[in-house]
């Protein structure tokens, strides 16, 4: 029972940020849509409705075919790598494990726009640095990439990263 258990919880955390995520892009759709723009805080945040065809700082703007592919193959990748952290009694992989949580399903919640809408509901807008409109699903994958980042050069030793670098299960 322990061992399901262990499959299963990182599967509803994953769909719990999803849900999330999809929710309050809902309601950014029905709150900010062909409204004026929403301070948060005057000057430095407000929400601002877009509907993004591209993907990080709008790059690849139309290009859905390919962002979509892109996505999959990614996601499917990281969840691979997932699989293949290695199993121990102790929790020393946990923190990578939440990172690529984070990562994926910061992924398929923007896979979700992009296959039903054909584009991408970003609505947080930092002011002061003009940084481009983004939502949850964009802070889940910078949050975790940022995660992962510091995990691979400060917490784990090389030889305990090598299932990244390897196409085998250990």
């Amino acid at each position: 029972m322990k061992n399901i258990s262990k499959k299963i919880i990182p599967f509803f955390i994953a769909a719990l940020l999803i849900f999330v995520d999809q929710a309050v892009k809902s309601l950014a759709v029905s709150h900010l849509k062909g409204k004026p723009d929403y301070p948060l805080l005057t000057g430095i945040l407000e929400f601002s409705y877009l509907e993004n065809t591209g993907a990080a700082f709008s790059s690849f703007m139309g290009k859905q075919g390919f962002l979509i592919t892109l996505t999959i193959c990614a996601m499917c990748f990281l969840i691979i790598k997932y699989i293949q952290i290695p199993r121990q009694e102790s929790n020393h992989y946990l923190p990578m494990k939440s990172a690529l949580i984070l990562i994926i399903s910061g992924g398929i919640g923007n896979l979700i726009d992009r296959v039903s809408n054909g584009y991408v509901v970003d609505f947080i807008y930092f002011v002061p640095i003009d940084f481009p409109k983004f939502n949850i699903a964009d802070c889940y994958v910078c949050i975790g990439m940022a995660f992962f980042a510091f995990l691979c050069f400060f917490y784990y030793k090389d030889e305990e990263l090598d299932f990244l670098f390897s196409f085998k299960a250990k």
